[in-house]
């Protein structure tokens, strides 16, 4: 209505009705307007303190080389969880594109409605499998598979003991449930097994880490950790995202890598990473503890079933990697061929022996600014800063893929030598 008319309307006799209902919206307007100035302001802080995270447009499918809009050539891929380069396996791909065609789009159900098929029933029994655990249940994300445990599994008795690093997804997790909640420094046996005598009124006592952790690449003392928890009479549980598919032998993860697959109790991980990268979490472990998980776990009653495509991509995955540890095994070499190179250069690389490679700088604005020289050099790597990572621990952090070459891996090097002396990072 123009503007002219509406005041006519509210002067008219009418208008003794409407002028309340326009005052309610002119105050809705202005409440509107003050949130977003909120936001703004919010923003220009991100922006100030140098920690903006910007979102680069990729134009080609993932791999160890891609394509960036507005770059003129195919980029060295750096920063990808794509560890094992299954996500673009002409293998994975070709049982993708069949599960669509027969299976279709989607299922636009949960899985106790009418969003269960064959083929998630098979992927749950192949990763149990590969796990050697009892029984496997599927989430949308490994962050569904976190959020959905601890309510379900701990009570105001129990208590839940996690190391202070762990994934984002773990402590929100754990503040869902009512458990007594106890967090022990970072890889601190000590503190663990205080916080474990503290514990011992409990009904249970569940110990939780990241097998490995994502932002420094360093692996739980797991032998340690499960000492502990049997003395104490507690159970273990892993976060395997960034070790399942190339971690030990056969690729099974930190509790084979550490010899320790029958002490470690519940396993979540992601199907978005090594296995194939699309989506996807899931939870093995004791089947009465599935079982209940599909009777209470809110992401799985409440979330929409996984995509056929994403569950024929990942079964085929799994199914390589049960078939051989080639792929994994190939991991180990490329990995301290580049720690090894950027350690002699004269740069702090955290952790050990991990495909997450962290080169730390501390500063969030030098982290931009070097990844962003990075890219013009043609090698793709990502500035880490607060929030993901602790105020003054702001790093690149730098992932190897097993289809990494020797030559990317040494090109990548000199670029980072080269950005390094520019901005003084090393003489």
């Amino acid at each position: 209505m123009p503007l002219r008319s509406a005041v006519r309307l509210i002067s008219s006799p009418l208008g003794g009705f409407l002028r309340p209902h326009v005052a309610n919206v002119q105050r809705g307007y202005a409440a509107v307007a003050h949130a977003r100035s909120v936001l703004e302001q919010e923003l220009d802080t991100i922006r100030a303190a140098g920690t903006w995270k910007g979102e680069r447009v990729i134009t080609s499918k993932q791999g160890p080389h891609i394509y960036v809009d507005g770059s003129r050539g195919d980029m060295l891929n750096f920063c990808a969880n794509n560890y094992l380069g299954l996500s673009s396996h002409p293998e994975v791909i070709k049982a993708g594109i069949e599960a669509l065609q027969k299976y279709g789009a989607g299922l636009s159900s949960v899985r106790f409605i009418c969003g269960t098929q064959g083929i998630h029933k098979e992927l749950e029994k192949k990763l149990a499998l590969f796990h050697e655990r009892e029984d496997c249940i599927l989430y949308a994300s490994c962050f569904d598979a976190n959020a959905g445990l601890f309510e379900v599994l701990l009570g105001p008795d129990d208590a839940v003991l996690s190391d202070e690093l762990n994934h984002a997804s773990i402590i929100d997790g754990i503040r869902l449930c009512r458990a007594k909640r106890l967090r022990y420094k970072h890889m601190n046996l000590e503190d663990l097994e205080d916080k474990l005598k503290e514990a011992q009124s409990s009904r249970l006592r569940l110990v939780v880490t990241d097998g490995v952790f994502s932002m420094d690449g360093d692996v739980a003392p797991l032998r340690e950790i499960c000492t502990l928890a049997e003395q104490y009479g507690a159970m273990v549980f892993i976060d395997e995202c960034h070790a399942t598919g190339f971690l030990g032998p056969r690729g099974r993860g930190t509790d084979e890598l550490l010899g320790v697959m029958d002490r470690v109790h519940i396993i979540n991980s992601t199907l978005g990473k090594a296995l194939g990268g699309a989506a996807g979490g899931y939870t093995v472990g004791p089947k009465p503890l599935i079982d209940l998980l599909r009777q209470r776990s809110r992401p799985y009653l409440f979330s929409n079933s996984l995509p056929p495509p994403v569950v024929g991509c990942a079964t085929r995955a799994v199914e390589l990697l049960l078939a051989s540890n080639e792929i994994a095994q190939s991991m180990a070499a490329k990995t301290m061929r580049f720690r090894n190179a950027m350690t002699k250069a004269g740069f702090t690389i955290s952790g050990a022996a991990h495909p997450i490679c962290p080169v730390m700088l501390g500063d969030a604005r030098l982290a931009s600014l070097m990844a962003d020289d990075m890219l013009k050099l043609g090698v793709y790597v990502i500035g880490f800063s607060y929030p993901v990572v602790p105020k003054g621990k702001a790093r690149i952090r730098v992932q190897i893929s097993a289809a990494h070459t020797d030559e990317d891996i040494d090109r990548t090097v000199e670029a980072f030598i080269q950005t390094g002396r520019k901005h003084g990072v090393i003489s």
